[in-house]
């Protein structure tokens, strides 16, 4: 088995592990002796008197006195006590009790250990302490699973655990798997799991053997947008060795859902492909598929456990004309209306304590967090999440500053809220959520107060575009903010000015879909800014202008969702709410009309989970 490959350097891990304690070194300063303790019972106990003896013994070995055995490694001496190896290891019990050779022998020799490993385990055994690094930890896992010093692997596989990259965790995955360490194995499924797009195109992944690729493809639990790119991870490991593997690609697909995937792009990987047989493979394939056979692959399937995608629409309100000359009143909604993606249905989920217009929506940690907004000409401080497993509603703290049409978005384990409007006023603050202490804190400020802008995290950093400030509306600039540093960067401007438009991250783009002009118009224009490039270019118009439409990006394509249209009646113009729903994919460059919503709805958030 090949070295385990650590993606990032980090400083050594020293572990401490005693009978009573798992991760922290014994100290053994007088000053600092915990004092002794008497039960109910007046049975008198010390804390510190069992590590002072194990220092003593350590001692004891370091100056070899009292040692009985000798351990042979590599050339290396270790000199050691019976019975302090016998007490910490199974191992070493079983040789000096069992009728066996190494029973009377004053030199043992032990193989199939690195020698300075075999010495810094003794050491471990004598101290409780033990450094664990990037250059070790593999020999030291299969060494400690070999003498069953169980905190020894614990410590290895807690190391482990924390070091799981898309660069290595296949290899973690092999590893473990080879040596039995399930609980490490089990980690590392989870990770490619959950990390598969980015994993599949990683080094390790090319050089999985056959049948443990299709263990993954045939998981339940991938986390990916569409199965295409399932597809795509399986074409890239037959093309790795396409000469040795082009035999299993029937084999293969079958753990693709290829009824899922477009025509359109089955074709394109079909007429990109140079390999003769494996075009003919595929193009059997998709007759297959068109014909609806079933003979080569199956025609009945579903989406993935964890790749079905829900776009949840949350808040917002309701505006329409009932005649030529009188508008309906204005509903606030505090309703949830939930779109499965593969069936296309809108269904509703329970609704939130209280309605809200704009207010901030994003996902965290599987949780749908919803806070601020509007209610009656009140702005809003408070907040609730959504438990999307239970179905439930809970609250949360409220934000320091209350906040309407603002920006809302999870970084790092983390929600920041940005600007909006704050009571009387805009605001320039930026404020953090602790989701596991429930507190919100000041953390930054913008360059200059905003509100009505996009704002979407992406790779550590947070974008903020569009919007309005004191003395400009309609603004046309992107900046970004790094949280870490502070740090703010002016980028390549949109090419229309705009606010009050939807903004959503779909496949290494930032989309920013209609909002409202200079003249109060509701756009159709969409435009989208390229991360890598720094450079904006422009998508095919929408059916239909919108201004504060929900938007999402799931299954590979970008959802819109409601929003305000412009209306002219007896010369009077008036923005109302629509109901229509169409989506954009960027593989064909067009734009499709999808469900609408049950009922007109602008101003509302939307988030996929």
């Amino acid at each position: 088995m090949p070295r385990v490959k650590i993606s990032r350097p980090r400083c050594h891990k020293i572990i401490s592990l005693t009978s009573n304690q798992s991760t922290s070194a014994v100290d053994t300063n007088a000053n600092n002796t915990t004092l002794p303790n008497n039960d109910s019972s007046g049975v008198y106990y010390s804390h510190q008197f069992p590590p002072n003896i194990l220092l003593n013994m350590n001692d004891l070995r370091d100056t070899r006195r009292f040692c009985d055995v000798e351990i042979l490694c590599g050339g290396k001496r270790i000199q050691a006590h019976r019975v302090v190896l016998a007490a910490s290891s199974p191992y070493f019990l079983a040789m000096f009790t069992v009728e066996l050779l190494e029973k009377q022998q004053q030199s043992v020799e032990i193989h199939a250990i690195d020698p300075e490993i075999l010495e810094a385990l003794i050491h471990f055994i004598y101290s409780g302490k033990l450094r664990i690094g990037q250059d070790n930890v593999q020999e030291l896992m299969i060494a400690a699973d070999m003498l069953q010093l169980k905190e020894v692997v614990t410590g290895c596989t807690d190391f482990l655990k924390k070091e799981l990259h898309s660069s290595n965790c296949i290899g973690i995955y092999r590893f473990a798997d080879g040596h039995n360490c399930l609980e490490l194995a089990t980690s590392a499924v989870d990770f490619i799991n959950s990390h598969f797009p980015e994993v599949s195109i990683e080094d390790e992944f090319y050089e999985l053997p056959k049948d443990h690729l299709a263990r993954f493809l045939a998981s339940e639990d991938l986390v990916v947008d569409t199965e295409f790119q399932v597809f795509q991870a399986a074409i890239r490991w037959i093309l790795h060795d396409v000469t040795q593997r082009r035999q299993y690609v029937f084999e293969i697909l079958t753990h693709v859902r290829l009824p899922l995937l477009s025509t359109y792009l089955l074709e394109r990987v079909i007429n990109e492909l140079t390999d003769s047989s494996l075009k003919v493979a595929l193009r059997s394939v998709r007759k297959d598929l068109l014909s609806k056979r079933g003979h080569l692959v199956s025609l009945v399937v579903h989406p993935r456990l964890r790749a079905k995608k829900d776009v949840f629409v949350i808040g917002g309100s309701k505006r329409e004309l009932v005649s030529a000359w009188t508008r309906s009143s204005e509903c606030t909604f505090s309703s949830v209306e939930r779109f499965n993606t593969f069936t296309q249905e809108w269904v509703q989920s329970t609704p939130m304590a209280i309605g809200r217009i704009l207010p901030g929506v994003a996902v965290l940690n599987s949780k749908i967090f919803v806070v601020g907004g509007e209610q009656e000409s009140q702005i809003l401080a408070n907040g609730e999440w959504y438990d999307t497993q239970a179905d439930t509603w809970n609250k949360m703290a409220c934000m320091v500053v209350p906040r309407c049409e603002f920006g809302l978005c999870a970084l790092n384990g983390y929600l920041y809220a940005v600007g909006g409007w704050v009571g009387e006023d805009i605001g320039g603050s930026i404020e953090r959520y602790d989701p596991h202490t429930d507190e919100w804190h000041l953390t930054g400020e913008l360059p200059e107060p905003r509100f009505s802008m996009g704002v979407v995290s992406y790779e550590g950093l947070i974008y903020m575009v569009g919007g309005c400030t004191h003395a400009r509306r309609h603004l046309q600039d992107l900046v970004s903010f790094d949280p870490v540093s502070g740090e703010w960067r002016t980028l390549k401007p949109m090419l229309v000015p705009r606010s009050q438009m939807g903004v959503a991250v779909l496949d290494g783009y930032l989309y920013v879909v209609g909002g409202n002009n200079r003249h109060h118009e509701a756009l159709q224009s969409v435009e989208r800014y390229s991360f890598a490039e720094n450079e904006w270019t422009k998508v095919p118009h929408m059916h239909v202008g919108r201004a504060s439409p929900a938007v999402a990006a799931a299954d590979g394509v970008l959802y819109v969702i409601g929003g305000d249209e412009t209306h002219e009646v007896n010369f009077y113009r008036a923005q109302i709410t629509i109901s229509s729903v169409e989506c954009y994919d960027p593989q064909i460059n067009k734009w499709r009309e999808c469900p609408s919503l049950p009922e007109s709805r602008s101003e509302a958030g939307a988030v996929v989970v």
